[in-house]
C-alpha cells in the first residue's frame, strides 16, 4: 500500500505560538484514522495540512504522493474531500442541499453559471440518500438542523470521488440520536473496501466510529501516540493526552470513557514522565510483527 499522507518532522508556528511540534505521521490506503486531543491540541490545524489547505513551517508534508510546497494545491485539492465548521459557514443559506453537493465537483461553494451532467445530479442524489438525507435535496442550506448540515457536508466531501476524506468534528453539536445515526453512516462507510482512507477529528472518544483501524493522540502540538486503535487507544496514553487519570472502556467497536474518582489508586498523575519518553503508544510494523489486516 502506498502513502496517502507521510508528514515527516512536521511544525506549524503562528508568531510565538507553536501550533504543531515535530509531528511524524502516516497514513496508507484504506487506513481509517481518528485524531483525538483536546482543545488546542492542534487537531484541526494537523487536517488543515491534510487538506492542503495550510502549509508546514518546517518539516516536510506529503500528500497524496505530492510535496506540499512543490505542488499547486488548486489540483490537488479536488483530490481531497472535506467537511469541517469552517467550510459549513461559507456555504450560502439559500443554497438548495443539492446544489451544495453539486458544486464540490467544481470546488467551489454557491452555485452560479456552470452546469453538471447528468451523472453528476444523480450521484449527488446516490450521495444524499446514502447518508439519509435524499428528502432534504430541495431544501435551502440555512433551514437543516445541525445534524442534517453534517450529513449535507459528508454527502459533498464524497461527491467528486476522492482519494482522502477529512472529517472535522462531525458529531460535535449533535444529540443522542443524530449522533448515533451519523456514528452508525460513518461506520458503514468506514467498511466500505471502496471508500477513501479516512482521517476524523474528535475530542470524544465516544465520536469514534465502528470501523476505525488506527489513532493519533495529541497534546499542546505534540503526537503522544499513534499506531493501531487496539493497542494504541489506552487509558494511560488517553489520560496523558488529555491531563487527567481517565477509565477507558471498550464495547465492542465503540468506547467511552469518564474520570477516575477522586483517591483511586490507579489516579496517578498522567504526564508524569510524558516530557522525557517515547509516545507510549506508538507502534511500528516490526512492533506489531506486520500491519494487522487492512481493507486492500
Amino acid at each position: 500500500m502506498s502513502d496517502v499522507l507521510d508528514f515527516a518532522g512536521v511544525g506549524v508556528a503562528r508568531g510565538t505560538s507553536i501550533l504543531l511540534d515535530d509531528v511524524t505521521w502516516q497514513v496508507e490506503e484504506g487506513e481509517r484514522w481518528v485524531i483525538l486531543g483536546p482543545n488546542g491540541a492542534g487537531k484541526t490545524t494537523l487536517l488543515q495540512l491534510a487538506a492542503a489547505r495550510m502549509h508546514p513551517t518546517r518539516g516536510t508534508a506529503t500528500v497524496l504522493g505530492e510535496r506540499l510546497g512543490r505542488v499547486d494545491v488548486f489540483e490537488l485539492r479536488p483530490r481531497i474531500g472535506l467537511a469541517s465548521a469552517a467550510l459549513a459557514e461559507r456555504i450560502p443559506g439559500g443554497e438548495l442541499v443539492r446544489d451544495v453537493v453539486l458544486t464540490a465537483s467544481y470546488g467551489v461553494v454557491g452555485r452560479w453559471r456552470e452546469s453538471y451532467e447528468r451523472m453528476d445530479v444523480s450521484r449527488a442524489r446516490r450521495l444524499l440518500n446514502a447518508l439519509g438525507a435524499e428528502h432534504l435535496s430541495e431544501r435551502t442550506y440555512g433551514t437543516l438542523s445541525e445534524g442534517e448540515c453534517k450529513r449535507v457536508l459528508i454527502a459533498r466531501a464524497l461527491m467528486t470521488d476522492p482519494e482522502l476524506m477529512l472529517l472535522d468534528e462531525p458529531a460535535a453539536g449533535l444529540d443522542l440520536a443524530g449522533r448515533e445515526d451519523l456514528l452508525n453512516r460513518l461506520g458503514q462507510i468506514a467498511a466500505d473496501l471502496e471508500a477513501p482512507a479516512l482521517v476524523l477529528v474528535t475530542h470524544h472518544v465516544e465520536e469514534i466510529p465502528p470501523g476505525i483501524t488506527d489513532v493519533l493522540l495529541l497534546r499542546e502540538g505534540r503526537v503522544i501516540a499513534s499506531g493501531p486503535i487496539e493497542r494504541t487507544l489506552t487509558e494511560q496514553n488517553l489520560s496523558a493526552t488529555f491531563g487527567l487519570p481517565l477509565q477507558l472502556e471498550r464495547h465492542e467497536e465503540r468506547w467511552s470513557a469518564h474520570a477516575r474518582p477522586a483517591g483511586d489508586a490507579s489516579a496517578a498523575d498522567p504526564l508524569a514522565g510524558l516530557a522525557n519518553a517515547t509516545p507510549a503508544g506508538t507502534t511500528s510494523a516490526g512492533e506489531l510483527g506486520g500491519r494487522p489486516d487492512r481493507p486492500q
